[in-house]
């Protein structure tokens, strides 16, 4: 028997007969759904009430390769590292922290059925691509190419004199087998200080790049003691916050630099700088 069948049955059988006592019997004998009301019945728990999850990896934590011309470390299993309890976050499915030597880069290399969002963090990053595109990719820049169908790319770091550091992203697509297509934007104009600006979305109209799939990235440069929120732009998305640079408490998670921490089952979080910092968040589907 449910918990409200047994609630019923005890106020029928005790409740219900104490009301017909002389004191009552001039009031109208009350129905089952009233008497469950009387007691309160409405304010026992509710069992679809969110419970926050939450996922914290720290950047030591992290997968990590060093190829000599390639440092990279890796917020989820990829390549050769490999972690069954960080395969994914909802869609996303790869966050890599790169670093490329002067000169060197990714050759030629196939990708199919992913939507890929390159960051720059630091220096020049020189695409080409099976579309005919060659393109340069900078710090303040972001780009995204949507394999669909299929495509080939290369990645080079285009000086011989310095690094050049990125993050790459895949999330995985909404739907397979898309027309590949290739994006880039400066997003120097639209930046803000001491709030989130949003860098990507599911819309070819809205502030930024868009992709195939209902995620929202957002990056905030916060000065030290400001706090700033963010909301979720669609239920049953999750939020993944990656920290760029320096010290912030999200919902009373304190993080450092390149730490990531996933949070669920929210409808906003709270980001608080306890340092001068940098936060990129990504909103992504859950399943």
């Amino acid at each position: 028997m449910n918990r409200k069948g047994f609630i019923t049955k005890v106020l029928l059988g005790t409740v219900g007969a104490a009301l017909t006592a002389p004191t009552l019997r001039a009031k109208k004998r009350l129905s089952k759904n009233e008497l469950l009301k009387q007691v309160g019945f409405n304010h026992l728990p509710n069992k679809e009430k969110k419970t926050m999850k939450t996922v914290l990896h720290t950047a030591e934590s992290r997968g990590h390769a060093n190829h000599g011309w390639l440092n990279s470390h890796h917020s989820f299993s990829f390549a050769n590292y490999y972690n069954p309890e960080r395969v994914h976050f909802g869609v996303l499915r790869v966050l890599n922290d790169d670093t490329v030597a002067p000169g060197r880069g990714f050759g030629t290399h196939p990708h199919e059925n992913m939507e890929i969002i390159s960051i720059p963090l630091e220096g020049d990053l020189k695409h080409k691509d099976s579309m005919g595109n060659e393109a340069v990719i900078k710090e303040g820049d972001v780009q995204v190419l949507s394999a669909g169908t299929g495509i080939f790319h290369s990645e080079f770091n285009k000086n011989e004199d310095k690094e050049v550091k990125f993050l790459q992203i895949w999330v995985f697509p909404k739907e397979k087998d898309v027309e590949p297509r290739y994006d880039q934007i400066s997003i120097r104009e639209v930046e803000k200080e001491n709030e989130f600006y949003q860098v990507l979305s599911p819309n070819k109209d809205d502030q930024g790049v868009w992709i195939h799939q209902d995620a929202w990235f957002h990056i905030g440069k916060l000065d030290n003691g400001v706090s700033a929120d963010y909301n979720i732009k669609k239920e049953g998305n999750g939020v993944y916050a990656f920290i760029l640079d320096g010290e912030v408490e999200i919902e009373g998670q304190k993080l450092n630099t390149r730490d990531g921490f996933g949070i669920s089952a929210v409808n906003s979080i709270n980001v608080k700088a306890n340092s001068d910092a940098r936060v990129l968040l990504m909103e992504v589907p859950m399943n």
